[in-house]
């Protein structure tokens, strides 16, 4: 008689509400074996019994073939007692213990889903909840774990007899897929119009259809609060003006980008340059915001739509463009054989300027009732919120800009293991991190934190990654600027649990290194450049050369400082930098530079006054503040509506010049000898040539392109120096400032040609969204760490910071 065996397998990693156990069920069935398979909070757990040899291959392929949504961290098997039987089945998911597991981000429709969507023979035509174990819902209408129907929002829909038959049928596409679905039993789909807002119209066979109602309204320059996955869009008609001029009154949107959703790609082409690497992503399983560059008006793409309104991104070097994503977007774009309706809109988050996302039925009647005319909903709850995320391509690689849907909450594996830590993150831009062992969970994108109901969200949406994760965080690790919300937050909460503070700078390239893998064996330099971090000294950081591992830093050199007069104020109005600038460079404001005629009169005496006594001038070496400044006495920018927004226009200007020749000279102050002061880049020749440059009658353009010249020459410059120094040849490159693809892709190309290993950011932004895997980290090698003192040097000649 034949021997048998039997062996439990542990599956862990992203395996739930991804098919995992009807892959394990047909792959047992097929090699002829009995057992069973089911969820826990540990993972997929299957016991397989059967001839050894079948058993074996079982368990050689099962993480290489897994689904495509499945994301394997390990797979552990170990022999069991036989136990005869026969047949295999997929038990009921076992509860208890702590929670070791994930389930799938939110994934964009399917091709078969979308096929049967536009197939008026399919008993789910046009059905707006379709799904399968492909795609669809996952994070966020998760409530707990194991991932089964009734820890998800679907738990108030109970499937028909059909839906049934199918999520029981082993050979069909939605076999154990939990959102599962059709007309007869899913959620329903309403159209809500007026003050107060009622039903105009409902989504049974026997009446009218919102979708078309809704079409009708964007058509004729309506603005729809449109429920999606992690939350409600406000959308309209990207070739309206008047609704986006609307949209963005209403919203206090101020200067600042709106994504747009095309019905197909062709639709985007005519106003953006797609790539190989944009239209992969743009087509994807995730679909998110992609940054594209326009075309100019001499630069016609095929065939497509009307003209996009002026208002959708004004002076904007990029769009930000998705496409459908669920099957509401896909009707509400049209399928094929409809009547024709916008085929671009606008798609911008549903809340105010600053505000989280909307994402319940009877918030968003009430906090969207000044910005939209309609509201396209459902009664399937939203549990978890979660933004669009926002990605571009640099170099032929994907750059992470926002991390949210479709990719949160992904684990990311870690250099080294670290004990239970909440990682807060920052004030802008904040996402936290849980960590523990081997792992990090980057939540989702939360927000800006100086919103109250941010910081309520911020709140929840910790507590649900805890739940999930099954983190009980040691520790907590935030800024070390005393003024940010986060950092308050996890004063209060940490309680008795020590709290880590770590400096700014230091977490960003910390960051950069965790994503690529290092140990912290061995210090880098790291370039991180932004527009505000809190300096040890007090001062407002941005321009910043660290010689750093995890454990601490050395400050190798800096942007020289000037002063920040009026701080926000500063940063809202890029004149006031620029005339800050010029005024430590020893230049005149002469009313030929375009940032003096820009700054009113009496604003300018105030200013001057104010920079001459000192009053609420705090010193920065920020290189974000240096791009506000030369944008301003370019004349390219002189008011910020949105973060960034001089430097964003700075970059698109410099796109247009074409070849610039040389580029301006940062005068460089080096200490003698390898210890002592960090080396000083101060930008008064920078202001000074940019000065003779406007006077000379030069573009802007070719300022912005020689400027971009200049910054890529100082960083390739001062790695040098730091490599003769100190022996350092790995390149960190991180801060905000490098979503600045112009200058990532000059500075990456000049430290190659030189020979240095250059780290930049993939899956996490260089921006503050990045910050808390930085903080994480570093907080793990502070208990690592063995110095006899704080400020001990381990990279030659430096004075070093511990964390």
């Amino acid at each position: 008689m034949e021997s048998v065996q039997r062996r439990r397998v542990t599956v862990r990693g992203v395996v739930q509400g991804v098919g995992f156990r009807p892959y394990v069920y047909t792959r047992a069935t097929g090699l002829g074996l009995a057992g069973h398979v089911t969820n826990t909070p540990e993972g997929v757990v299957a016991e397989v019994e059967g001839a050894p040899a079948a058993v074996h291959r079982f368990c050689e392929r099962l993480a290489a073939d897994a689904p495509p949504l499945a994301v394997v961290d390990a797979v552990d098997h170990c022999e069991v007692p036989v136990s005869g039987g026969a047949g295999f089945t997929i038990i009921a998911s076992r509860t208890g213990g702590p929670a070791r597991t994930l389930v799938s981000p939110d994934a964009a429709t399917c091709a078969d889903c979308r096929a049967e969507l536009a197939d008026p023979a399919d008993r789910r035509h046009r059905h707006p909840f379709i799904t399968c174990t492909h795609c669809g819902p996952r994070f966020t209408i998760v409530t707990g774990l194991p991932y089964d129907r009734a820890h998800t929002t679907m738990a108030r829909f109970p499937m028909c007899p059909d839906c049934a038959r199918e999520y029981g049928d082993p050979a069909d596409r939605r076999f154990h897929a939990q959102p599962v679905a059709c007309p007869a039993c899913g959620p329903r789909l309403r159209l809500l119009t007026g003050q107060p807002p009622r039903e105009s119209a409902g989504a049974g066979p026997d009446g009218p259809d919102p979708v078309a109602g809704a079409r009708r309204l964007l058509a004729a320059g309506a603005i729809l609060a449109v429920k999606g996955l992690g939350g409600y869009h406000l959308a309209c008609d990207a070739t309206h003006p008047g609704a986006v001029a609307e949209l963005r009154r209403r919203k206090n949107r101020g200067d600042k980008p709106f994504a747009l959703m095309a019905r197909e790609l062709s639709d985007a082409e005519r106003f953006a340059h797609i790539g190989p690497a944009e239209r992969k992503l743009l087509e994807g399983g995730v679909r998110p915001i992609v940054l594209l560059r326009r075309r100019d008006g001499s630069e016609p793409g095929p065939g497509a739509p009307g003209a996009l309104a002026d208002g959708v991104a004004p002076r904007c070097p990029d769009l930000g463009v998705m496409l459908p994503y669920t099957p509401v977007h896909h009707l509400l774009l049209g399928l094929p054989g409809d009547p024709p309706g916008p085929r671009l809109l606008v798609m911008t988050s549903g809340n105010l300027a600053g505000e989280p996302i909307v994402t319940d039925d009877d918030e968003a009647l009430d906090r969207l009732a000044g910005l939209a005319d309609a509201w396209l909903t459902h009664d399937r709850p939203i549990h978890v919120p979660c933004d669009d995320s926002v990605v571009r391509v640099c170099d032929g690689e994907t750059l992470t800009l926002r991390r949210s849907r479709g990719y949160a909450p992904l684990p990311l594996t870690l250099p080294l293991p670290v004990p239970p830590t909440l990682a807060v993150g920052g004030d802008l831009k904040n996402a936290f991190c849980l960590g523990e062992g081997r792992q990090a969970w980057l939540s989702a994108h939360v927000g800006d934190m100086d919103d109250l109901a941010t910081q309520y969200a911020f709140e929840r949406a910790e507590r649900q990654l805890e739940s999930i994760t099954g983190v009980d965080p040691l520790r907590l690790a935030a800024d070390r600027h005393p003024g940010y919300r986060s950092t308050r937050w996890a004063r209060r909460a940490a309680g008795a649990r020590p709290l880590v503070r770590v400096q700014h700078h230091h977490a960003h390239i910390a960051s950069a290194m965790a994503e690529h893998g290092l140990d912290g064996g061995r210090p880098v330099i790291g370039i991180a450049f932004d527009g505000t971090g809190y300096g040890d000294d007090g001062a407002v950081w941005g321009g910043e050369v660290l010689l750093a591992d995890y454990a601490g830093y050395t400050r190798f050199a800096h942007l020289g400082y000037v002063p920040l007069p009026g701080g926000d104020t500063a940063v809202q109005r890029p004149y006031r930098m620029a005339l800050s600038h010029l005024r430590a460079a020893g230049i005149g404001w002469s009313p030929d530079l375009p940032c003096v005629a820009a700054c009113p009169p009496d604003e300018l005496l105030v200013l001057e006054r104010q920079l001459t006594r000192g009053l609420n001038c705090v010193p920065t070496s920020s290189m974000g503040r240096l791009f506000d400044a030369v944008s301003s006495l370019a004349g390219v920018c002189h008011q910020a509506g949105y973060e960034a927004q001089a430097a964003i226009e700075l970059e698109g200007a410099a796109l247009g010049a074409g070849a610039a020749g040389p580029g301006y000279a940062f005068g460089l102050r080096i200490p003698p000898g390898p210890a002592g002061a960090p080396v000083t880049a101060d930008p008064a020749p920078v202001l000074a040539a940019v000065v003779a440059d406007v006077r000379a009658g030069a573009p802007p353009g070719l300022i912005a392109a020689r400027f971009h010249t200049c910054v890529g020459d100082l960083v390739g410059t001062l790695c040098e120096l730091a490599r003769e120094r100190h022996g350092l040849d790995t390149v960190a490159l991180t801060g905000g400032v490098f979503a600045n693809t112009l200058l990532s892709s000059a500075c990456a190309r000049t430290l190659r040609a030189s020979g240095f290993t250059v780290l930049r950011h993939g899956r996490v932004p260089p921006n503050d969204g990045g910050l808390s895997l930085g903080q994480l980290v570093v907080a793990a090698a502070a208990d690592t760490a063995h110095h006899p003192q704080q400020g001990e040097a381990h990279v030659p000649g430096g004075t070093r910071q511990s964390a």
